[in-house]
């Protein structure tokens, strides 16, 4: 699950110490032993499938039976019972030995049963950089058409949220919705006045993990570390003006949907993560109190996956952040063919920091924004920064230029080299550090001045330094730059990429979406925070603004109107780059169907819709459920779904897709096909045509294989054209291979 997967920013060195612990437990997921008194014991998850009654404590009175059958004692059964799922799904979480999960495991009611694990929780300009314009609060587009997403309700799982932030107003809306069923759950600085029209809603979740872990939290819907404020108020935060970070990114915050109610369900912890025990029954409660949109800013993999597919098959889209684990391949998470899986990229805005080196000057990239350091300072090479080079020089009053070697397999390792640095730095007594790296595309704020500069400026630098018998540097502030001088978007270094290792006949991520430096509120003030956690809201912000558009359309049929609308190019027309080591152009494993593109999305002309049942076809194939599995041939290149992934095509492979028409009632498409490398793809009808009583067509999409050469995935697309203002493009991966033993999945 994902995601604070990675961050950059804080303000306070509070924030500062609870970010770098979430970065140390993003690297590393791990069952929690619950109770330290009960070493025998710990959290496990059990899953029932449907319930059998519609009345929830009927539903919590079964889960009591089935553990007292086993315990021999009804009181036991209750006292070990931490969480009783009985809304969306049937089951439980528990504490139990090793052997009773064994036991239970063996039940003939029982679907599974399995550990509780952690997992890591992973603006001014963004919206507007989406097309989603207002002026003086006229909106246009699908803003004006949603009413800025007006009724519609956003459930959060995540840190919680800082109620008094200015982005969480409620002056001018109405009454709450009648049909919301939730709760404000007080708790520790957290009164029921904490909610309000703007948040309906707010729930916490702390049963099962050890309260000396929580030293220090708020227990209490209150968010303590910023995540969930920040998520939040990119999706659905109020209008706020002179929002700036020390006059950097200034302008007006809002979120993506900013009339849309808050739902709060604070399922994660600083220094313990996301619980799956606590985020499944905050999917669980999401579900009953009626939720429209499921926003889930989480990192690795939901373990038990089983509460998004409930949620799913209840009309709930649920919009998963993709991870940080980029640029390396197959690191994508959450990738669920009913969630939508969001990737990271950035915005047209950067912040250039002009440095003077003596009589010469370069450019590089920070959120400088003055400090005492003023002037000209005294430079010095350090290499690489290593913690005894700096233990053995003196770096006091220095800016210190660092190489961070050779980068990283993962862009958020390059992060935190930069941020140990500075750490020691800021204990030497530094002024700042000028770091040389490849485009990574990351800013963050450290304990010192840190500036980037493109790695090759790093030879000039040196040159200067040893030329110089007083080599000096001055910084000026960071100055804004907006607009087609940045070229936008690219995705993000960090982003998560496919192929999916659990679904290789899934293109995941589904999306692309702002996560690059984006600026929100954060407790009482603003920061900038990057990473696919900040991705995440704006999606769902978007689906929420579908919602208010196309009340009756299904989670699947929101997915496809944002895949099959999304843009591959960027504003000047240019191919979206993918950040890393080496930049390259973005493909369907970094990007899904491209960047997310609001106005296209509200008016897509097909979608493809797919029957929740045939989500648990698939879902009863996979993982420990197979004795339920009753599909013949249960590829997942079957589902009905907005792209194509055939991981292992060696002569022919035919799949079949469905779509609907939601556009002009008389129409024509007809279909463009750009055949992967060494792929030939034949569609079948190649036109489709509809009028009042024909809305639904099936075709079919043959791949043939024109090599007989082991080969990695190549890409291509099939687009649905009117010859007007629809396109609906779906991407295409395909794997040729000769031998099924080959084990390269690249």
């Amino acid at each position: 699950m994902s995601s604070l997967h990675y961050q950059t920013k804080m303000a306070s060195q509070h924030f500062l110490s609870s970010i770098c612990l979430l970065l140390l437990i993003t690297l590393n997921s791990f069952p929690l032993e619950a109770f330290a008194d009960k070493p025998s014991t710990k959290l496990y998850i059990v899953y029932l499938g449907e319930r059998r009654h519609e009345d929830p404590d009927l539903v919590t009175a079964s889960h009591h039976d089935l553990l007292s059958s086993l315990l021999g004692s009804m009181e036991e059964a209750m006292n070990s019972i931490v969480y009783s799922y009985r809304h969306g799904f049937s089951g439980f979480a528990a504490m139990l030995t090793e052997s009773l999960a064994d036991q239970i495991a063996e039940l003939p009611e029982v679907i599974s049963v399995k550990p509780s694990r952690s997992v890591p929780i992973h603006t001014t300009r963004s919206w507007e950089f989406l097309g989603l314009n207002y002026n003086q609060h006229q909106p246009t587009g699908l803003l004006r058409q949603s009413n800025f997403g007006d009724g519609v309700i956003i459930g959060f799982v995540d840190t919680g949220i800082w109620p008094e932030s200015r982005s969480f107003d409620d002056h001018g809306y109405g009454p709450v919705p009648s049909r919301w069923k939730g709760i404000c759950q007080t708790g520790e600085l957290f009164s029921i006045h904490s909610c309000n029209r703007k948040i309906i809603g707010a729930r916490w979740y702390a049963g099962g993990i050890d309260p000396s872990l929580l030293a220090g939290e708020y227990k209490s819907p209150r968010d303590s570390q910023g995540h969930g404020t920040h998520t939040a108020s990119t999706a659905a935060g109020s209008f706020v003006s002179n929002v700036s970070f020390h006059g950097l990114g200034s302008g007006t915050a809002r979120g993506g949907a900013p009339r849309a109610r808050l739902a709060i369900y604070k399922a994660c912890w600083v220094g313990v993560g996301c619980l799956d025990a606590t985020v499944l029954k905050a999917i669980d409660d999401a579900i009953h109190d009626g939720v429209d949109i499921l926003s889930l800013s989480l990192g690795g993999q939901l373990n038990p996956y089983y509460a998004s597919i409930h949620a799913a098959a209840k009309g709930i889209p649920v919009v998963f952040a993709g991870g940080n684990d980029g640029p390396v391949p197959q690191t994508i998470a959450n990738d669920l063919p009913w969630v939508i899986t969001v990737a990271a990229s950035s915005i047209d805005r950067s912040f250039p920091t002009a440095l003077t080196f003596g009589d010469n000057q370069a450019s590089g990239q920070s959120l400088f924004y003055g400090s005492k350091h003023d002037g000209s300072i005294e430079l010095m090479d350090g290499g690489s920064c290593s913690a005894e080079s700096i233990n053995c020089t003196n770096v006091a009053g220095k800016i210190v230029l660092c190489d961070d070697g050779e980068p990283p397999a993962r862009a958020v390792a390059a992060d935190g080299y930069l941020q140990d640095v500075a750490k020691r730095l800021n204990e030497a007594k530094a002024a700042g550090v000028i770091v040389a790296r490849p485009p990574l595309g990351l800013l963050s704020t450290c304990q010192v001045l840190c500036v980037n500069v493109d790695r090759g400026r790093r030879a000039i630098i040196l040159a200067y330094v040893a030329s110089s018998s007083s080599p000096v540097v001055r910084v000026s502030p960071a100055s804004n730059i907006l607009g087609s001088e940045v070229m936008a978007p690219r995705v993000a270094a960090f982003s998560s990429r496919g192929p999916s290792v659990l679904f290789p006949e899934l293109i995941k991520p589904d999306i692309t979406a702002p996560g690059a430096t984006i600026l929100a509120a954060v407790r009482d003030s603003y920061e900038f925070l990057s990473g696919t956690s900040m991705a995440c809201p704006h999606v769902s912000g978007v689906a929420a603004l579908l919602k208010a558009v196309h009340p009756h359309w299904s989670p699947a049929a929101i997915k496809s109107a944002l895949v099959t609308t999304a843009r591959t190019t960027t504003a000047n027309g240019f191919p979206i780059e993918a950040n890393g080591g080496v930049r390259k152009l973005a493909d369907p494993f970094d990007f899904g169907g491209g960047q997310i593109d609001p106005n296209r999305a509200s008016d897509p002309g097909l979608i493809y819709d797919v029957d929740p049942k045939d989500y648990f076809k698939y879902f009863h194939c996979s993982d420990d459920a197979l004795g339920s599995c009753d599909l013949v041939d249960h590829h997942l290149y079957h589902l009905n779904l907005p792209s194509i992934s055939i991981p292992d095509l060696k002569t022919c492979v035919t799949v079949f897709r469905t779509v609907t028409n939601v556009g002009d009632t008389n129409s024509t498409y007809m279909a463009v096909v750009k055949s992967p490398s060494g792929v030939k793809v034949t569609v079948e009808p190649s036109l489709l045509q509809f009028n009042c009583t024909q809305k639904v067509h099936t075709f079919m999409v043959e791949f043939t294989s024109l090599q007989m050469v082991q080969g990695g995935f190549t890409f291509g697309s099939l687009t649905w054209v009117d010859g007007g203002k629809h396109s609906v493009r779906i991407p295409l991966a395909v794997r040729v291979i000769v031998q099924d033993e080959f084990s390269d999945t690249s």
